[in-house]
């Protein structure tokens, strides 16, 4: 059974980590200017993910995932997956490092929207789900009304993204602290489907793609604090 693939998270034009494959909202004041509320949530450095009555999904949709690094997930859908009816719900899973390795890990799967038919859910909707179902949510850093101007907003987007995760990272090339992956602002309220990409922007940071060959031909597992 396919599933339909997570929407194009389109980059802030001064993210420094867009590649000639990213998608840019040039016109994100625009949109943001529209809104009541946004969550600025931490950007992770993992594999998306989406759950569904169908399966563990990865990017692709086309199949059902069967990958190793998502085992663990997989047996954690099977307790869930009789509740989730039409709702899917999406996370980052951090179960294999990719280039950042989280030094605080807590869980590996953790949740950052959730899609029920057309539409793409509040935030209160998100953590609500999340919570009912036994999952983790990304961490939130900041929510709050949307800046009066976009300087404002700007700076606080910087700040997020300069400091180190909330799980703590390092450099899995090098070894050394680094910041964050990212910052990901998104409105607070619920959206159809199809308008993600006006709804949901993504500061990232640079040269975020770092290991020297593709993570999936010699992966290993992150290190979690607590076994869940």
């Amino acid at each position: 059974m396919e599933s339909r693939k997570y929407e194009r998270t389109y980059h802030l034009p001064w993210s420094p980590g867009i590649t000639s494959d990213d998608k840019v909202q040039i016109d994100y004041w625009q949109h943001l200017s529209r809104m009541n509320q946004v969550v600025f949530t931490e950007k992770l450095d993992g594999e998306n993910n989406c759950l569904s009555r169908y399966g563990v999904f990865a990017r692709s949709h086309a199949v059902p995932t069967t990958s190793p690094w998502t085992a663990r997930l997989r047996e954690r859908w099977a307790h869930i997956k009789g509740d989730l009816g039409e709702l899917e719900i999406f996370g980052e899973n951090v179960y294999a490092v990719h280039s950042i390795e989280y030094t605080r890990l807590e869980d590996y799967f953790f949740v950052f929207a959730a899609r029920y038919l057309d539409q793409w859910l509040d935030w209160d909707e998100v953590c609500f789900y999340a919570d009912a179902l036994g999952l983790s949510v990304v961490p939130v850093l900041g929510d709050l009304s949307v800046p009066a101007d976009e300087q404002t907003f700007k700076k606080t987007v910087l700040e997020f993204a300069g400091s180190e995760s909330v799980f703590g990272s390092i450099d899995a090339n090098t070894g050394l602290h680094c910041n964050r992956e990212g910052v990901v602002v998104r409105d607070f309220y619920a959206f159809p489907v199809g308008q993600l990409s006006t709804h949901v922007l993504k500061y990232v940071r640079k040269d975020h793609v770092q290991t020297s060959e593709h993570w999936t031909r010699n992966w290993r597992p992150a290190r979690p604090i607590n076994q869940y």
